[in-house]
């Protein structure tokens, strides 16, 4: 309706221009929107406004002007101008009963679009450090990031889902440390554990699989493995040199292909069970790209040549630095250590450097909020090698905070204590908890109820919604017990007869679905959705409460079903995007 209504305006101001009544050389950008009132109409378009200061008219002139020039059209049934020159419309009732027809012929289509014409648009999103098991923490970046791939998707961009596996650099060092000091108790050493080490249990699993395949064969004493070793914070010392320390001594000890076996293991391991999590959770990826295969395709080292050669990095006490300080950073930052060492930040700019000449129109990162200091480094690295910047999207996600009754759950990787992404969903289940993480804007601090969450009441969204759905499905299984049969041209061709306000409200929030899909997906907002979603819900049980579906009128009867069938397709239209599965019973 709304795009309708926009080419009827846009056809008029054409005219317009074509009989010189406005000028031909005019930038025009016609925006109709629903009204807040529906007294002043069911939409409402300010194009006379937006064009009088360029044609130098008055704007009710050329309110005045546009409606006569517009060509009749079955979607309306009256326009009036109003104050200072907007043009308000008031739809026929066909033009909503129209919504139910097209809702039932598109089906699992309907709301979908063509507005992204194929533009190739790349979302990274999570890419944790596979040093450990998803926390839900982490859930709340998947779960935003596949939805918004998922409305991208249903607007018409062609989407590429990517995870970043850092499988290279310090914390995946520290993992195989951890790994290996884990096997060495399994063969019978005695030691105080690395308090900066890595604790879960699934660290320990790892140990014993290490052992299964090596047997003793990796086994050092301790004593050589903490000889020379800084001492760690408990003894006083320094637990970040304590730790690095000991994975210096894991590569000394072990030799490259050793120690190469225990980082896989680790890393292997816990990608693996990301990787399953993630598919459970109805998360899933087009591309793995790893962080390590930078260096081994050259991007790496490319990267940092193209900096060079820019003038936008200088050498300092055997170090190399990015002069991010000139594109806005608060300082420089080290790109290649004084060890010939790079950092992470380098494999961040090769990365990027990458995903732009893999010919993404835009790029899309989903990162924690912690990372918010990270934007402005690398979009200013990506200037300085001459890139587009402003194809880049950087959307901050909040980590959801978990309370189980009532209390506030700490989580940290290195100390184990965290509560991971699978026993979220093993107490919630996948549907609340997809729903749970999206019904807030991602910059948005997220307190997760886990009671709310497993309620069975109104008050739950997520049940309130899938009720709906299946209340409809219950009504079509009474339908066939007591033996009527539905007409589904019977329906479409008597739905006149829904004049009550729950019947009207409900067909005006079908017809705003299109709308709110594309909202939601160009502002990369997933909550729209769901809160469009609650509402219709709401409007749908309303109406259940206070009217019958199947009464003996066979008219009345096929245009109600006719419409809760409509509901009901828009309902597991949106639920789909939102990775949350529609019941037919509950």
């Amino acid at each position: 309706m709304k795009q309708r209504l926009e080419q009827l305006v846009l056809a008029a101001i054409r005219q317009l221009q074509a009989d010189a009544t406005l000028p031909a050389d005019l930038d025009i950008k016609v925006m109709v929107e629903r009204t807040k009132d529906r007294q002043h109409g069911d939409f409402a378009c300010n194009a006379a406004l937006m064009l009088a200061k360029p044609a130098r008219r008055k704007p009710r002139d050329i309110a005045t002007a546009i409606v006569a020039a517009l060509d009749a059209s079955e979607l309306v049934k009256k326009i009036e101008i109003a104050g200072p020159g907007f043009i308000n419309f008031f739809l026929t009732p066909d033009a909503y009963h129209s919504v139910v027809g097209q809702v039932l012929e598109q089906g699992d289509h309907y709301g979908r679009s063509a507005v992204g014409e194929n533009m190739p648009v790349q979302v990274e999103f999570v890419s944790a450090n596979p040093t450990g098991p998803l926390h839900v923490g982490h859930g709340r970046g998947a779960a935003y990031g596949a939805t918004v791939a998922n409305l991208l998707d249903a607007v018409g961009f062609t989407v590429h889902r990517e995870y970043y596996v850092n499988d290279a650099g310090r914390q995946m060092d520290i993992l195989a440390a951890s790994v290996w000091l884990r096997y060495l108790e399994k063969c019978g050493a005695s030691f105080a554990f690395p308090s900066n080490g890595y604790k879960g249990d699934y660290v320990i699993d790892i140990a014993a699989a290490l052992h299964k395949i090596h047997g003793d064969k990796l086994y050092h004493p301790a004593e050589r493995v903490f000889d020379n070793v800084p001492a760690d914070a408990p003894q006083g010392g320094d637990k970040e040199a304590h730790i690095d320390g000991l994975v210096n001594t894991a590569k000394q000890l072990l030799g490259d292909a050793d120690y190469r076996a225990v980082f896989e293991l680790g890393l292997n391991t816990v990608l693996a069970d990301i990787r399953a999590d993630l598919a459970e959770f109805n998360v899933t990826y087009d591309e793995w790209y790893s962080e390590h295969s930078l260096s081994k395709s050259g991007a790496l080292q490319k990267a940092i040549e193209r900096l060079k050669a820019s003038g936008h990095m200088y050498e300092r006490d055997g170090a190399w630095w990015f002069k991010s300080s000139d594109f806005g950073d608060e300082k420089d930052r080290v790109v290649v250590r004084e060890n010939g060492q790079t950092t992470y930040f380098a494999s961040d700019i090769a990365y990027h450097m990458d995903k732009l000449e893999r010919g993404y129109a835009r790029v899309i990162d989903v990162w924690g909020a912690d990372h918010h200091g990270y934007v402005p480094r690398v979009k200013a690295a990506l200037e300085a090698l001459g890139d587009d910047a402003s194809k880049l999207d950087v959307l901050l996600v909040q980590f959801a905070i978990l309370y189980r009754g009532g209390e506030r759950v700490q989580m940290s990787t290195r100390s184990g204590s965290f509560v991971t992404l699978r026993e979220l969903r093993a107490e919630v289940g996948n549907d609340a908890a997809r729903f749970f993480y999206v019904l807030r804007k991602c910059e948005q601090h997220m307190d997760f109820d886990l009671d709310l969450a497993k309620s069975e009441s109104s008050d739950n969204p997520v049940y309130y919604i899938q009720y709906a759905h299946a209340r409809v499905c219950s009504v079509l299984r009474q339908m066939t017990e007591k033996g009527f049969r539905r007409d589904v041209e019977h329906g479409l061709n008597n739905l006149h007869l829904l004049h009550e306000q729950h019947e009207q409200a409900l067909l005006v929030s079908l017809s705003r679905y299109p709308e709110v899909l594309e909202t939601a997906a160009l502002n990369h907002e997933p909550h729209q959705l769901a809160h469009y979603l609650r509402d219709l819900a709401n409007e749908f049980h309303t109406y259940y409460n206070a009217h019958q579906f199947l009464v003996e009128d066979a008219k009345l009867r096929d245009a109600r079903l006719s419409l809760i069938l409509a509901v009901r397709q828009v309902i597991r239209n949106g639920l789909e995007l939102l990775g949350v599965s529609a019941p037919e019973a509950m």
